[in-house]
């Protein structure tokens, strides 16, 4: 088994489409904004994760991700295997081991993937969502956007401290 970034950022974005499940599908745009992941990055999680069933596409406008199955029946494990390959795969070294020395503890790492695994098999997608939700996460609602828009312009910055010293000398003055 192999646990990398890419297995960390998957689980991550689907915990944010389980949390936004009932506001429609989630573009990947806004996930990578509010993790700090790269689109393109996301992108290619997604497309895997679509491959394995675990998300389905809406194209278009207002288009994006959303769950293909009951979170409840999603689990890390599933997750991870969609994006690492598959998790039985045994390769627990990292680096490059003689024969007698991969022998040796063979068994031992066959027995902590196996248990790694049940482990991530025993947590589903919405026991994460709920954790997040009980940590007091809050969502936002999704904004329509149609068209062209305009972007909010922020107010001006109104200065309450004179700029010169003869401004100074008038507020002074002004407040006798």
């Amino acid at each position: 088994m192999r646990l990398s970034t890419k297995g960390r950022f998957a689980v991550t974005a689907m915990i944010d489409v389980g949390l936004r499940g009932n506001t429609g599908p989630v573009s990947l745009g806004d996930i990578a904004v509010r993790h700090q992941i790269s689109l393109s990055y996301l992108e290619q999680l997604f497309s895997k994760l679509r491959q394995r069933g675990l998300v389905e596409s809406t194209r278009g406008p207002g288009g994006g991700y959303a769950l293909a199955r009951d979170a409840e029946s999603i689990t890390v494990a599933d997750i991870i295997g969609a994006v690492e390959g598959d998790l039985h795969d045994g390769t627990a070294d990292g680096g490059v081991q003689s024969r007698e020395a991969a022998a040796m503890t063979a068994e031992l790492w066959a027995t902590l993937n196996a248990k790694m695994i049940a482990h991530l098999q025993s947590i589903t997608l919405r026991s994460l969502v709920a954790e997040q939700r009980a940590r007091g996460v809050e969502i936002q609602p999704k904004s329509v956007r149609r068209g062209v828009y305009k972007q909010p312009q922020p107010e001006p910055v109104r200065a309450t401290t004179p700029n010169s010293v003869f401004a100074l000398g008038g507020m002074l003055l002004g407040s006798r």
